[in-house]
């Protein structure tokens, strides 16, 4: 069955994002005190964060969590990544839409929505976001025993969490969706953040040339500036073979997931990708594209749901839809 016209969307940082504007420092501050001491003047002479240093992007972050969102507790070992949320954020935000578009304008929001991120890590941040933002339930998978258990602990200490993510063990390292997803259930959205880089020493690379334009000075060997330990930035073949891997296997759960979604971080590899969903048959593809400051990104979606199960799962699961306000 061929897939249906490939949608884009403009590139923007969403409508909804509580970060669409310059961060509040103030506010931040009273929310998270030791973040004052990271507050310098940038090459404009303006007060910012030092985004070079990973102490004090985590200390943004939890402030940014508390002011914004209200999660009260958020830790995790220094050694795991730590992202920028405007960005996750946004892959939320926009999945969001594209579950209203799949329902005729409509959010089926709440708990009506389940969502299955593949690599939660350590910071749990997707789910966290997710469930405050839309009041969606979660499954969160890692490879890690160490990131399930950091994430569980985040989910026990705020109360606004409980009974709203669950958390599941990849047991087999050539597996994405295989002993994750059960025979029966029924997912409306798988989301992900791949591995990016194929090598510690490619990971290196990225990050000397990171500090590089946030301090102008040159590094040999930099703390990454969002940390992360190797699993959750480094695999065999990097993005590449990883997207490709989570394509290949999607179509054994067809039936399972109304949607699959995955960011693809590197424009080069999305000839590829559009290649590997032709294969397997995807009937419906959508790329949206992403973007925080001057970095751009996007989201590729697909389907494998034939009209009437598309109609089947929106009556059967989504009947009691609201609106976005």
């Amino acid at each position: 069955m061929s897939a249906e016209k490939n949608i884009q969307e403009k590139t923007r940082l969403h409508i909804r994002n509580k970060n669409r504007e310059k961060y509040d420092l103030e506010a931040l501050v009273i929310a998270i005190p030791e973040l004052s001491e990271h507050i310098k003047p940038n090459k404009y002479g303006e007060n910012s964060v030092d985004f070079a240093n990973p102490v004090a992007v985590k200390l943004l972050n939890k402030a940014l969590l508390k002011h914004y969102y209200g999660i009260e507790n958020w830790d995790f070992p220094d050694e795991n990544l730590c992202p920028p949320i405007p960005g996750r954020a946004d892959y939320l935000h926009y999945i969001a839409d594209l579950l209203t578009q799949s329902n005729f304008g409509t959010l089926p929001n709440g708990d009506q929505i389940t969502v299955l991120d593949i690599g939660v890590g350590a910071n749990c941040i997707y789910p966290i976001i997710g469930v405050t933002e839309y009041g969606w339930n979660f499954i969160g998978s890692d490879i890690n025993p160490e990131s399930i258990e950091s994430a569980q602990k985040i989910v026990d200490a705020n109360e606004t969490l409980k009974d709203k993510i669950k958390f599941r063990l990849q047991e087999s390292s050539k597996s994405i969706f295989a002993g994750i997803i059960n025979e029966d259930e029924k997912i409306d959205i798988t989301i992900c953040n791949p591995p990016f880089h194929s090598s510690t020493e490619e990971a290196q690379k990225t990050s000397r040339r990171k500090v590089k334009n946030l301090t102008g000075k040159k590094v040999k060997t930099p703390e990454l500036n969002f940390a992360g330990i190797s699993a959750e930035l480094i695999c065999e073949g990097g993005e590449h073979t990883f997207i490709h891997n989570m394509i290949n296997e999607s179509k054994d759960f067809a039936e399972n997931c109304y949607w699959f979604s995955t960011l693809v971080s590197k424009e080069s590899n999305l000839k590829g990708v559009y290649k590997a969903l032709g294969l397997v048959e995807a009937t419906q593809i959508k790329t949206i594209p992403i973007g925080t400051g001057n970095k751009s990104s996007r989201i590729v979606a697909w389907s494998f749901l034939s009209k009437k199960e598309q109609s089947d799962w929106r009556e059967t699961k989504w009947k009691a839809a609201e609106k976005i306000d």
